[in-house]
C-alpha cells in the first residue's frame, strides 16, 4: 500500500477519518491525499420570471446583488474547504504522518474520486457526513456511490477511533469475500492484528471447503486464524460477534445486489456499517 485516499468534510466524522487514516498509514508506510470536494450548486440565484411584478432597472439591481451574493458565498466555500484540509493535514502530521497532501475541488464528489482512485491503494470514509440524521442513524448520502464506484478497497470510519488489535472477516464465499482475503494475505496493514474468519448461515459443503481454503491462505500468509461457521441471519451473526469478542475491524464484500433489489429487501451491507460500532472495510 503506497497512498491513501482519504476523504474530509466538516462533519464530527472528519478527526476520526484522520485518526483512522494515521493508523493506516503508519502501518503500511503510505502516502495521504486528503481530498475535500465543493459541490456544485444545485439552487440558482437566477429568481423566476417576475417580469409583471419588477420593472427593469429593478430587476437588474436585484439579480447584480444576487451575482455578488453568489461570488461571496463562493470565495467562502473555498475558505472554508481549505481551513477542513489544513485542520485535517495538521492532525496527521502531529501523528508523525509527513508525507500529506491536500487537495481541493469543485463538482461532484463522485466524479472527482474517480478521477483521483486509480493513484491510490485505499479510499477513506466517514459512516456519515455533514448532512446525516444522527438521531435517525442514516448514513451519508455519499457513501454508498463512492463504495459501489470504487475499484479499490475503502475504509469506512467509526466516530471514534480505537486502537486495532482485532479482526473479523464476514465470509460468504463470493467474489468479493475472496478479493478480501487475498487482498489481506498479500498486504502489509493487518499482519499482527488477531484474524477471524466467520460464515454465517447453513452453508453447505461446498462453502464450507471454501472456507477452509481461505483460512489456509491466511495462515499460510502467517495470520492465526480462528474460523468458524454460526448459525443465524449474517447480518444479526456478525453484528453480536463483534459486539460479544471485541472485534476492531470489520471485513466484508460491499453491496452484492443492485439499487432497486437493496430498495425492496435492504443491505446487509448498510446494516452492518450502521450497528456495527468499528471500522468496516469494504471490498467490491
Amino acid at each position: 500500500m503506497t497512498k491513501l485516499l482519504v476523504l474530509i468534510d466538516g462533519s464530527t466524522y472528519a478527526q476520526s477519518v484522520c485518526d483512522h487514516a494515521a493508523w493506516v498509514a503508519e502501518r503500511t508506510n503510505a502516502s495521504v491525499d486528503l481530498l475535500h470536494v465543493l459541490g456544485r450548486r444545485t439552487i440558482s440565484s437566477v429568481p423566476a420570471d417576475f417580469s409583471g411584478n419588477l420593472n427593469a432597472d429593478t430587476r437588474d439591481t436585484l439579480l447584480e446583488e444576487l451575482a455578488g451574493l453568489d461570488e461571496q458565498q463562493a470565495k467562502l466555500a473555498q475558505k472554508r474547504g481549505r481551513l477542513i484540509l489544513e485542520e485535517a493535514k495538521a492532525r496527521l502530521t502531529q501523528t508523525g504522518i509527513a508525507d500529506v497532501t491536500t487537495k481541493l475541488r469543485h463538482g461532484d464528489l463522485l466524479e472527482t474520486v474517480q478521477e483521483f482512485e486509480p493513484q491510490a491503494d485505499l479510499i477513506l470514509i466517514g459512516k456519515r457526513g455533514e448532512a446525516a440524521d444522527f438521531a435517525s442513524l442514516h448514513l451519508g448520502s455519499n457513501l454508498e456511490r463512492v463504495v459501489r464506484a470504487s475499484h479499490k478497497p475503502v475504509l469506512v470510519a467509526s466516530r471514534a477511533f480505537k486502537p486495532v488489535d482485532s479482526f473479523l472477516i464476514a465470509y460468504d464465499g463470493g467474489a468479493s469475500a475472496d478479493k478480501a482475503v487475498d487482498h489481506i494475505a498479500r498486504g502489509h496493514l493487518f499482519p499482527g492484528l488477531a484474524c477471524r474468519l466467520l460464515m454465517a448461515g447453513q452453508p453447505d459443503n461446498a462453502m464450507t471447503a471454501k472456507l477452509d481454503a481461505a483460512a489456509a491462505k491466511l495462515r499460510a500468509a502467517g495470520y492465526d486464524v480462528t474460523a468458524g461457521v454460526e448459525a443465524g441471519q449474517p447480518d444479526a451473526v456478525i453484528a453480536r460477534i463483534v459486539e460479544e469478542e471485541g472485534i476492531g475491524l470489520l471485513v466484508m464484500g460491499a453491496y452484492g445486489h443492485s439499487r432497486i433489489r437493496t430498495l425492496i429487501i435492504g443491505s446487509t451491507t448498510t446494516e452492518m456499517i450502521r450497528s456495527c460500532l468499528v471500522p468496516v472495510m469494504l471490498f467490491r
